[in-house]
């Protein structure tokens, strides 16, 4: 089997999980359309809450009804992919370029489920590229501020502004992201709570304590991982 093949089923297995009248929220990036996907052709009357104007569209293309984060209340189910997947359920995310508007909607949500290919589990945390979502206004500024805390932290990699085709990355915010080549994660906690007091930074890429449950697609089939 394929990579897509292990997200495809992954995908499949969560949309499984979906009831009819929930409010559900759509994750961003290549695993979390082949959930999309799954979920359109069910043909349940949902609600749906889009973290990013891509899946908005694609979500809408399928015939989901797509609502505002303002107007969902508490969404009772969240399905996204991740980047990488430690111990504890501790998830990299942000691959999209969708982290601030993913993290608003899994923290408004009930229950998140990540969904992935067998690649994105790990032993040492800190494989993947940390995205660190930062304000446009003066951003190489934040950056060197930013630097100066990760070596505090003990992460000597300098971050890295997100390019594309030669053009800098801009969320759907207008922000623009830093790849942090971070290695291991040895605290992830304190580099979270580290991250979020440099003003400037919008949001990080760590999602903890956040997911409670993880598919993983294999060869062997979906494997349910718990925190």
């Amino acid at each position: 089997m394929s990579v897509d093949d292990h997200k495809r089923a992954a995908g499949q297995a969560a949309a499984a999980l979906v009831e009819d009248g929930m409010i559900v929220g759509l994750g961003t990036a290549s695993t979390s359309e082949f959930f999309v996907a799954a979920l359109a052709a069910r043909k349940l009357t949902l609600k749906c809450v889009a973290t990013s104007e891509a899946t908005a569209a694609l979500a809408t293309r399928l015939g989901l009804t797509v609502i505002d984060l303002d107007d969902a209340g508490v969404i009772d189910l969240t399905v996204d992919g991740a980047d990488e997947i430690g111990p504890g359920l501790a998830l990299i995310k942000g691959g999209g370029a969708a982290l601030l508007r993913e993290k608003l909607v899994w923290e408004a949500s009930a229950r998140c489920i990540a969904i992935a290919d067998a690649t994105k589990t790990v032993g040492p945390f800190g494989r993947f590229p940390l995205p660190v979502e930062v304000v446009s206004f003066g951003h190489a500024s934040t950056a060197r501020r930013l630097a100066a805390v990760l070596q505090r932290q003990g992460i000597a990699a300098p971050p890295v502004l997100r390019t594309k085709a030669g053009q800098t990355v801009r969320t759907d915010s207008g922000n623009v992201i830093y790849n942090v080549a971070c290695g291991t994660i040895a605290d992830p906690p304190a580099l979270a709570a580290a991250l979020k007091a440099i003003t400037g930074v919008v949001e990080h890429g760590l999602f903890l304590g956040l997911a409670q449950t993880a598919l993983i697609g294999t060869d062997e089939g979906v494997r349910t991982l718990h925190p």
